[in-house]
């Protein structure tokens, strides 16, 4: 078999994955296969697993799933083990989840020899979801669509700084003095771009070999940073493969000596986005936006009603808050617009590519549960016939339109009061994820900053 080939994608729920059982079966019995990457998503999007030799894979994991600790789903960034959690505890014992393994999404890894991966679904023993489980609550809003014979179709635009830096060499800086791969607005620059070209060029060639239908790359405006565009997809195979990409990307920048960074805004300059674009399809294919023009100003009308108590699921860390900027081309208005980048929700496209765009989102999003969050308002839109304001015309950012919240304080009391969010995700899944939101707030307020140092230390 050749590793580095792709098959065609199909955008049904349960696409073909791009390496067959039977292929890996000989791929391992050759030898050219040896690990197979298990992988969840966890609240940040981030992938936690297990390295399986892969005999041990096809012989037991294939059937009866691998075993992971359900404080994967309960800890912050720094995997601190964080109290106050319902489902799980130190007075709960920490107990294990079970890790299923989707066949699916089985896939290639070029960046590590020999080596495949595969996504699982957080089940409890007996096969009960992981109601925490980003990829699981993402499941459960597909379902509610499938249900309405609609289908979720996804593109997230992911946004990246590159430096010249080692990880290693940035910690022991302190993430001060770094030296970003471009020293000047490299936006839309080929000759800019070009500096960088070894390492955007190897994420292009390996996301593709690992199955993933890349579009293009840019530069873009902040020094260092770029983009990488991937094709229009299911909204779970999206979600996939935007946290596989996050993954993929930083291992090949180490490979490479350097380091880059998600964070949605790394200084005062340009912050990352991650514009995410959504449509519907019928079971046919088809899509439903441009056969139903009211069902798609529904969905965007219902958009624009829970915005706000939605914005935690896009908007997920302190930091993310700080790119909501005045013309920045990060939104601040919940407005809608005809191929307006200053409104939240920019209609683009025309006939089967027509779309909406949420352009909120930075590029430290957990894309299941942002996605999760667009089709739970949509459907809200849809179900009750909300009316759509007329289209922002001109600049939002002076607009009279809401705000979208610029702290998580605020966003965090949306979200939890919200009755759409507590319908559509269960009371759990909302006490879970404000609980978080309640920790990285207390953490955050806890922490002396550089700005505090600098600020303090002989001035005050």
């Amino acid at each position: 078999m050749s590793w580095s080939s792709t098959k065609a994608r199909s955008r049904a729920r349960d696409p073909a994955p791009e390496v067959e059982l039977d292929e890996l079966r000989a791929a391992v019995a050759d030898g050219s296969v040896d690990t197979v990457l298990l992988a969840i998503a966890d609240m940040e999007g981030r992938l936690q697993g297990k390295r399986l030799t892969a005999q041990h894979f096809l012989g037991e994991i294939l059937e009866n799933g691998s075993e992971g600790c359900s404080y994967l789903l309960t800890v912050d960034p720094d995997m601190t083990t964080v109290g106050g959690y319902e489902m799980t505890s130190w007075d709960k014992g920490y107990g294990d989840f079970e890790m299923t393994p989707d066949l699916s999404t089985l896939r290639p890894v070029p960046w590590h020899e020999a080596t495949v991966m595969v996504m699982a679904d957080a089940n409890w023993h007996g096969d009960d979801p992981v109601v925490a489980s980003p990829r699981q609550i993402l499941k459960r809003q597909l379902d509610r669509l499938e249900e309405r014979g609609l289908i979720a179709n996804a593109a997230t635009e992911l946004e990246f700084i590159v430096f010249k830096d080692t990880y290693e060499d940035a910690w022991k800086k302190g993430f001060r003095g770094l030296e970003p791969a471009n020293l000047y607005n490299i936006d839309y620059s080929l000759l800019g771009s070009a500096r960088v070209e070894p390492l955007i060029r190897r994420i292009r060639n390996e996301m593709s070999a690992a199955g993933m239908v890349v579009e293009n790359s840019k530069g873009e405006c902040n020094l260092g940073q770029h983009e990488i565009n991937f094709r229009y997809e299911d909204a779970l195979k999206t979600s996939d493969q935007h946290v596989i990409f996050k993954t993929g990307a930083k291992e090949i920048a180490s490979q490479e000596d350097c380091s880059l960074t998600f964070m949605a805004k790394w200084d005062e300059k340009e912050g990352s986005s991650c514009h995410i674009h959504i449509s519907l399809a019928d079971a046919g294919g088809g899509n439903a936006f441009a056969a139903d023009q009211e069902m798609f100003d529904h969905f965007i009308a219902g958009q624009l009603e829970h915005t706000l108590e939605m914005t935690l699921l896009y908007a997920p860390q302190i930091n993310s808050y700080k790119r909501f900027a005045e013309g920045s081309f990060a939104p601040t208005a919940v407005t809608w617009g005809k191929d307006n980048r200053t409104c939240s929700f920019r209609v683009v496209g025309h006939g089967e590519g027509l779309r909406v765009e949420n352009r909120l989102p930075g590029a430290d999003v957990n894309p299941y549960l942002a996605i999760s969050a667009m089709i739970a308002a949509g459907l809200d839109g849809i179900d009750r016939k909300l009316a759509l304001p007329p289209a922002c015309e001109g600049n939002a950012y002076v607009s009279d339109a809401e705000r979208v919240p610029t702290n998580m304080y605020a966003a965090r009391d949306l979200f939890r009061d919200s009755e759409l969010a507590n319908e559509a995700f269960g009371e759990e899944m909302v006490r879970h994820y404000v609980h978080r939101a309640e920790y990285e707030i207390e953490s955050f307020e806890k922490a002396i900053t550089d700005w505090e140092h600098f600020r303090g230390f002989e001035r005050l």
